[in-house]
Formats: structure tokens, C-alpha cells, sequence
């Protein structure tokens, strides 16, 4: 099961954190120790490893950080206002990826300082590390996840209830969440998309009565869109808005 090894990986998501200290330190060699046989891996298993790893990284991304809310809800005001494919994609994409990051810092860090760093320097063994990452992850998890969606798959899955959140298995877990976030993110598009539709209907109304029906309404509304969410300062407040959803869970 992909969910059992999603523990492990997520502590390479701490060297977002602290880049240059973990360089500086190097990755440690892949090991397993069984009483008192050890096996190492050669390097290019250590290689094949680590690129099956950042194969499963994107969907890490995706379903365990704040990337899936984020994008929605840009995606959803970019549609709002009317400016087909501005701004582009790829903008929304890097915009989505660095305000993720920006919600995930404290996660991130504690992912750091109390698992891996303390594996990198030999002061945790690799069991601990996971189990001390994995809990971290979870809590933030758990903090964003609403308690009705953590409810109906424990209930389709036949397990629960959860004396307390390490319990709660991660095949629950991750859908629990990305249901979640979904739900979240169609619900802050819906109160954006409200004052551009009513520009929209006052637009529209106003053509209509001065017979000039040849001319698109969408047309004349998107400067008043563009004026009005400038005017609002509506960038940093949509992304600070965002933010403030969040809890951190550490």
C-alpha cells in the first residue's frame, strides 16, 4: 500500500525548510538493521530510491499540503474576473506553490528540527524519525480536516472510533482531508465570485435598457471587475485571507 510509505516521504518535504543545512549535512545511506545484522544499499538502489520517491512527491504536494485549496481558489477567482488566460497558468501554479509553502513553514520546520535533523546528525534512529514525522504531518492534517468528512470514511471504511488522532489510519486520513479542502475551496470561490456576478447583472442590466444589446456585457463589466478588485487590494487579501484559513497543528 502506497499509504504506508507516505510517513518516510514526508520527511524530505523538511529540507523545504532548511535547504542548505540539510545539503551541508548530506543524505545518510540507506539502512536496515535487524538485531545485530545490518544491511546497507549500494548507491545506485540509494539512487533508484530516491527517484521513485520524487516520482510520489508531486502527489504528496497535492494531497497533504495546502496546494489543492489554493489553486482552486485562484483558478475559480481568475474565472471570476474574466480574464480568460490571465494571469497564466503557469503563474498561478508558482503563485499556488510559494503561498503553500508559506502555510506549510511551520510544519515544514518542525518536520525539521524534530526529525530530521536529529536523524541526520545520528541522534534518532530511522524508526523514530518516521514515527515523530508522520505524527507532525498528521497533526496538521487532522487540525484542516472536518470532523463530518473524518467521520463518513471511517464509517465506509468499518473502523473508528479514534480515541485520539494517532489512531486514525492514513487510508482515512487522506481522503478525509482532500474532500476537505474541495469543499473549502468551492466555498471561498463562491463568496468571490459574488460581487464580479452582481457587476455582471448591473452591466447587463444597464445595456439592455439602453438597447444595446450587440455589445457583450462581459466586455464592459471586466475593467469595473479589474478597477474594483485593484481598489480592494484583492491579491493580498484573497492570499492573506487563505493563509489565515489554516491551522498549523504544531
Amino acid at each position: 500500500m502506497i499509504l504506508k510509505i507516505l510517513p518516510p516521504i514526508v520527511l524530505a518535504m523538511a529540507f523545504m525548510a532548511h535547504p542548505h543545512d540539510a545539503v551541508a549535512q548530506g543524505l545518510p545511506a540507506l539502512n536496515i538493521t535487524q538485531g545485530t545484522d545490518a544491511t546497507s544499499y549500494s548507491l545506485s538502489y540509494q539512487i533508484l530510491i530516491l527517484m521513485t520517491a520524487l516520482t510520489v512527491l508531486p502527489s504528496i504536494v497535492l494531497g497533504m499540503t495546502a496546494f489543492t485549496r489554493v489553486i482552486i481558489v485562484l483558478s475559480i477567482l481568475r474565472q471570476a474576473l474574466g480574464t480568460q488566460q490571465t494571469p497564466p497558468n503557469q503563474v498561478l501554479i508558482a503563485l499556488a506553490l510559494f503561498v503553500t509553502f508559506y502555510i506549510m513553514n511551520p510544519t515544514l520546520t518542525a518536520l525539521y528540527d524534530q526529525a530530521l535533523s536529529p536523524y541526520l546528525d545520528g541522534a534518532m534512529d530511522p524508526q523514530s524519525a518516521i514515527e515523530i514525522g508522520g505524527g507532525i504531518m498528521r497533526g496538521f492534517l487532522i487540525a484542516n480536516t472536518r470532523e463530518t468528512d473524518l467521520l463518513m470514511f471511517s464509517d465506509l471504511a468499518g473502523v473508528g472510533p479514534f480515541e485520539n488522532p494517532d489512531q486514525v489510519p492514513w487510508s482515512v486520513l487522506m481522503p478525509s482531508f482532500m474532500t476537505s479542502e474541495l469543499k473549502s475551496a468551492f466555498q471561498i470561490g463562491f463568496l468571490l465570485f459574488l460581487p464580479f456576478l452582481v457587476i455582471d447583472m448591473v452591466v447587463a442590466s444597464i445595456l439592455m435598457s439602453l438597447g444595446m444589446m450587440m455589445l457583450s456585457p462581459v466586455l464592459v463589466s471586466l475593467p469595473f471587475k479589474l478597477l474594483l478588485f485593484v481598489l480592494v487590494d484583492g491579491w493580498a487579501l484573497t492570499l492573506g485571507s487563505l493563509a489565515a484559513t489554516y491551522a498549523t497543528g504544531v
